[in-house]
C-alpha cells in the first residue's frame, strides 16, 4: 500500500513539474552538444511525449539523419531544418499524440525551434526537427502540408545552435527510396549519444 501511495505521489509531482515549469534537455551528438528549452505550459502534450523518449533513454543511439536546405528541398514552401529520431523503432514504443498547432501554442517556427515531424494530423510520435532560420511555412495555416495545420513546435535551442548548423551542412546522399527526401538523407548521420534533462 505504501509503495502504491509513494508511486502515485511521485507521478503526481513529476507531472506537475512537467506541466508548470520550463524544462531543459541536453543532446550530445557526434558533431557536438546543444541544449533545448521546452515549453510544457504552452505545449503540454508534445513536451510530455518528447520527455517520455528522453527519460526512457530511447534517443540514445538515435541520430539526425536528414538535412533539408533551400537547395535540396523538394517541398513548398522551401525550408531549412535537420530531422532526427529513432525511425521505425518508434512503432513499438508509444502511440502517436494529439496535434498541438502553432495557433494553439503560439510557438512559431523561428530559428532554433524544435518541432514534431508528422504525416497526417495526429501521427507525430518520436521524430522531430529543428529549424535553421525562421520557417513560417511550417506554421498553422501555411501550405507545407495539404491540411494547412502546420507542425507542433514545443521548444527551442538555447545553447549550441552552431552544432545544429554543422549538422545541417553535413553531406547528403543523392539517392533515396522516397523521391520527397531525395538528396536529403545524411551520408553519415550525426549519432545522438546522450539526451538527458539538465
Amino acid at each position: 500500500m505504501l509503495r502504491v501511495l509513494f508511486l502515485s505521489v511521485f507521478l503526481s509531482l513529476n507531472l506537475t513539474a512537467i506541466a508548470g515549469e520550463t524544462v531543459y534537455v541536453e543532446m550530445v551528438t557526434s558533431e557536438g552538444s546543444f541544449t533545448l528549452e521546452l515549453y510544457p505550459t504552452k505545449a503540454p502534450i508534445t513536451v510530455r511525449n518528447f520527455l517520455k523518449y528522453v527519460d526512457g533513454g530511447h534517443y540514445e543511439g538515435a541520430a539526425f539523419y536528414r538535412t533539408v536546405t533551400y537547395e535540396n528541398d523538394n517541398g513548398h514552401p522551401k525550408i531549412e531544418v535537420i530531422q532526427g529520431g529513432i525511425g521505425d523503432a518508434a512503432d513499438s514504443l508509444f502511440p502517436p499524440i494529439k496535434h498541438e498547432s502553432t495557433s494553439e501554442t503560439g510557438i512559431l517556427h523561428t530559428d532554433g525551434v524544435i518541432s514534431m515531424s508528422r504525416f497526417t494530423v495526429g501521427s507525430a510520435s518520436s521524430e522531430f526537427f529543428i529549424c535553421i532560420g525562421d520557417q513560417p511555412g511550417l506554421d498553422h495555416g501555411q501550405p507545407r502540408n495539404a491540411d494547412m495545420q502546420g507542425f507542433a513546435a514545443f521548444g527551442r535551442v538555447v545553447e549550441g545552435m552552431d552544432v545544429v548548423r554543422v549538422i545541417n551542412e553535413l553531406p547528403a546522399k543523392s539517392a533515396s527510396d522516397d523521391p520527397y527526401t531525395k538528396g536529403q538523407m545524411i551520408a553519415e548521420p550525426a549519432v545522438i549519444s546522450k539526451a538527458v534533462r539538465k
